[in-house]
């Protein structure tokens, strides 16, 4: 597949370009990046040198990726809107990684976003790109809208609980924490390194605009706060739940289990899960707790939120749209140490 990026000079756009690097059926043939047109992809992450020496970063738009067989945009939020509507019947596949087109509900879009959506007459035809829960829904896809990492790690905790209705879909709590890539790589007073390391804390309290999708992807209300935590990758949620009835960890973790006992990515285990032990892969890993105690149902959930949370995820969904192996140049393994 000849494959265009849109966006690819930010961090998820280097992890893209990284990931098609490895795969063996796509050939990135443009690394868009107005802020760095003419700028070989290697000067700005030399990580990427050896696997594009003849590339470089060039301006984009419909034109640019009139044509092309997939393209990824990886863009910030709302400019999207304006690329997709004249991209959708123009490239093979277009797999969008904002936030852009995953809320079905165009109302919800000013109130969390700040604006009206510019193209929902699109909405419908994005497929939500959460593979093992909606993969129904990519089979036939041709638009996809691929996930934000608060809302992977959110639903593949709580969905199966919700569907299974064994947790009340009222009142549920996800505390999750995240790695300073996922603001992106715009300097920002926030990021500087004094400001993050040996640091933690919350921010968009009540109001992440993450929190609508979440609620979409499981079904339920959440009560959402992310904190930012001082490291580079990584998501680690904790989700607290109220059971409709008896429930058991036994139980819990076994509904766990078998909604995904056929998903190569996901990790099922007693072991509670580590940033760590998911960083530089697709791999997401779960495990969960009831107290009897308090009444309270946990479900812990980490992955990486540049892999599994973004680009990684964005590959997983172009695999399982044309039929490949769902691990077809993603890695299921971390890096470690």
């Amino acid at each position: 597949m000849k494959v265009g990026i849109a966006g690819a000079s930010g961090y998820v756009g280097a992890e893209l370009l990284r990931l098609c690097a490895g795969h063996p059926e796509f050939e990135v043939v443009l690394a868009g990046a107005d802020s760095q047109s003419g700028q070989p992809v290697g000067s700005l992450y030399p990580s990427l040198a050896g696997a594009y020496r003849s590339l470089d970063f060039s301006t984009v738009g419909p034109d640019e990726l009139d044509g092309l067989d997939l393209a990824f945009l990886a863009l910030p939020h709302g400019q999207s809107q304006d690329l997709a509507p004249a991209l959708a019947d123009r490239v093979g596949l277009l797999v969008d990684l904002a936030a852009d087109f995953r809320l079905r509900d165009p109302g919800l879009y000013p109130a969390w976003y700040g604006a009206e959506h510019r193209a929902p007459d699109l909405l419908d035809r994005f497929a939500y790109g959460l593979p093992e829960l909606f993969g129904a829904d990519l089979e036939d896809a041709r638009l996809v809208a691929a996930p934000g990492c608060y809302p992977t790690a959110a639903a593949l905790a709580l969905a199966p609980l919700v569907r299974a209705g064994v947790i009340e879909t009222t009142g549920i709590v996800v505390d999750a924490a995240s790695g300073s890539s996922g603001a992106g790589r715009t300097p920002s007073p926030t990021l500087h390194f004094a400001t993050v390391d040996e640091n933690f804390t919350a921010y968009g309290l009540l109001t992440h605009r993450h929190t609508p999708e979440i609620e979409q992807a499981i079904g339920a209300q959440v009560l959402f706060t992310p904190h930012l935590a001082p490291m580079t990758r990584g998501i680690l949620a904790s989700c607290y739940a109220r059971p409709t009835g008896s429930s058991s960890t036994e139980d819990i973790l076994g509904i766990l289990g078998d909604a995904y006992a056929e998903a190569p990515f996901v990790v099922v285990s007693e072991a509670s899960p580590s940033t760590k032990a998911t960083f530089g892969s697709n791999a997401a890993h779960l495990t969960a707790r009831v107290d009897e105690r308090t009444g309270w149902v946990l479900v812990l959930s980490a992955l990486d939120n540049l892999g599994k949370g973004a680009a990684g995820q964005a590959v997983q969904c172009v695999n399982r749209v044309q039929g490949w192996p769902e691990t077809l140049g993603l890695s299921t393994a971390g890096v470690y140490p």
